[in-house]
């Protein structure tokens, strides 16, 4: 038996342990790693996480259980994982050592037309391009993961839809992040009443501990793990889309779904320091503007910084700043518009970097985009999952917003996407995101939306390292880049790579965006005595990260700002 005295000694020690882990690692708890010598999985939703898992349990490769994670995230994280949304993937092929990018992003509806969301007086009207039917592009999730599947993956079809429609069956119990997200949302969704009908409990938020099923998306799944794409392109399910379509005023026909492809393409690549670096090309910014800042920082000897210091900041802002620009003018669908292959050529790339004044903040409103050489050649979520045989997968999907457009398809259980306001909807005028387009990006039928998605897979002397990626809106690209460079450059661990406060600049609007509490006072008028301008924000992104040590094995972190999870085994 222990005494009173013990017990108290032995709860101040704990109470002491616990109060120097909160210092030391954060609120989120003390970071644990574990480590896998056979595949990892890391995801926003346990659920999901657990799927992949029992995926590689049954035999299946790393591309087999992106697969069921993404079709279970449609299920078991509603405000991003989608089958009426799109994405994209950059995959490395264990046997060949093959990198690829695969573009599964949604496509204007052949209906589409470049003053669709402008009146009379060339205006744009508020909410059109995000909310409801006209705010909806051809979804590609269905079609991008059936054709990653049926390239590499070795498992049957209908056993990895299974188990996201048997989660949809049977349900699950709304967890405290989810029940906020609903609260949040819960204006927008009561608009639709079939979204109400999905998401809602007697027209009321659900609260934490409450049961969602979802009957209608289960019949949806299983018709998909029965046909594959045609399951969900043609036949019942599409007719329910077009005729949701037709009901509230959208655009996307049979055609519009019968003709959607995906598309491999050939993924950005760069060197930075040691390693190789892979992620998407366009219709992805993500690559380019991704490469193009850490290629203008890699001179810079990051051994005079910090990961907090206002130098670091200030320099990765500056690069930011340009990359930005660069996006704004001369990125769009490489299938539309000619985009310049000169946007990471070297001596174009220091050029650039010698307009970066290491003791003043240039201003937006003077900063342009360049003129490269020409060379032939917020709401989302991501996953990344890798095998001991060298299949890697970091893919990054979305609705857009949270909830997408909040229109759901009648009687077939699942969200559609607001991904028409990726596009300039006027030049010149910002997105949701605060993002600027130009004639690049317009609006054409069939054309795929500029996006800041940015899957990336990291390899060193030809051998996995890392991939991750991070949903986030245009914060992406910044999500991305700061942690390659806080956990090879600043030496971070994979978790405190994963949890790091983060700063974000876009171009335009000119502010530097600094996650609340991360940042003390010194830096914040540092940064302001620099000529920034600075503004606090809540805390954004949801960082999936794995990581392959030299001895081989696989470890994982997955972001506390989310409710994700890694496993493994």
């Amino acid at each position: 038996m222990y005494s009173r005295e013990s017990l108290s000694r032995y709860a101040l020690v704990a109470v002491l342990i616990a109060m120097v882990a909160t210092v030391w690692f954060g609120c989120g708890g003390v970071e644990i790693s574990h480590y896998y010598d056979h595949c990892v999985v890391a995801t926003a939703a346990p659920q999901a996480s657990d799927v992949g898992k029992a995926v590689f349990e049954q035999g299946g490769n790393a591309f087999d259980a992106a697969a069921a994670v993404a079709l279970a995230l449609a299920v078991v994280h509603p405000e991003a994982g989608n089958i009426g949304g799109g994405g994209f993937a950059v995959i490395r092929d264990g046997a060949s050592g093959q990198v690829r990018a695969l573009d599964f992003r949604e496509t204007a509806p052949s209906a589409a037309f470049e003053k669709m969301y402008l009146d009379d007086r060339d205006s744009v009207i508020p909410g059109m391009s995000t909310l409801g039917a006209l705010a909806v592009g051809v979804p590609g999730t269905v079609a991008g993961i059936y054709e990653l599947w049926h390239e590499y993956g070795t498992l049957p079809w209908e056993d990895l839809v299974a188990p996201a429609a048997a989660l949809a069956d049977s349900g699950y119990i709304v967890d405290a992040p989810l029940a906020a997200r609903l609260a949040e949302y819960r204006e927008q969704l009561i608009a639709f009443p079939e979204t109400a009908r999905l998401f809602l409990i007697d027209g009321k938020s659900p609260v934490p501990g409450e049961r969602l099923t979802f009957p209608d998306l289960a019949r949806t799944l299983y018709i998909i793990a029965s046909e594959g794409p045609d399951g969900f392109y043609r036949g019942k399910v599409a007719e329910q889309i077009t005729a949701c379509m037709e009901t509230h005023g959208g655009m996307i026909t049979a055609g519009d779904l019968e003709n959607y492809q995906p598309q491999w393409r050939q993924p950005i690549s760069f060197s930075f320091d040691s390693l190789e670096i892979y992620s998407m090309p366009p219709p992805s910014s993500g690559g380019i503007c991704l490469g193009q800042i850490l290629k203008i920082l890699e001179p810079y000897d990051f051994a005079l910084y910090a990961p907090r210091s206002v130098e670091y900041m200030h320099l990765f802002c500056e690069a930011a700043r340009l990359a930005f620009a660069d996006r704004s003018e001369h990125l769009g669908d490489p299938d539309f518009y000619d985009i310049p292959g000169g946007l990471l050529d070297d001596d174009y790339l220091e050029r650039r970097r010698t307009m970066i004044d290491i003791e003043h903040a240039s201003t937006s409103d003077k900063t342009r985009n360049g003129s490269p050489p020409i060379i032939e050649s917020d709401e989302t979520t991501h996953f990344s999952i890798c095998d001991a045989d060298g299949n890697m997968v970091s893919i990054t999907y979305t609705l857009n917003t949270a909830f997408g457009s909040k229109l759901a398809v009648d009687g077939a259980g699942f969200l559609l996407n607001n991904e028409m306001d990726d596009f300039s909807v006027k030049p010149g005028v910002p997105n949701v995101y605060g993002l600027v387009g130009g004639q690049a990006n317009r609006i054409e039928p069939g054309k795929r939306m500029l996006s800041s998605m940015s899957p990336t897979l990291v390899l060193k002397a030809g051998r996995p390292f890392m991939a991750l990626g991070s949903p986030g809106g245009s914060k992406i690209i910044t999500i991305v880049a700061e942690a390659v460079i806080n956990f090879t450059r600043f030496g971070k661990s994979l978790g405190e790579t994963v949890n790091h406060p983060r700063f974000h600049h876009q171009w335009l609007p000119d502010v530097v965006y600094l996650e609340q509490g991360g940042f003390d006072i010194n830096v914040k008028q540092g940064l302001i005595r620099l000529g920034h301008n600075i503004e606090e924000r809540v805390a954004y992104g949801d960082l999936q990260a794995v990581f392959i040590t030299e001895d081989g094995l696989w470890t994982g972190a997955s972001d506390q700002r989310g409710r994700g999870k890694v496993t493994g085994y």
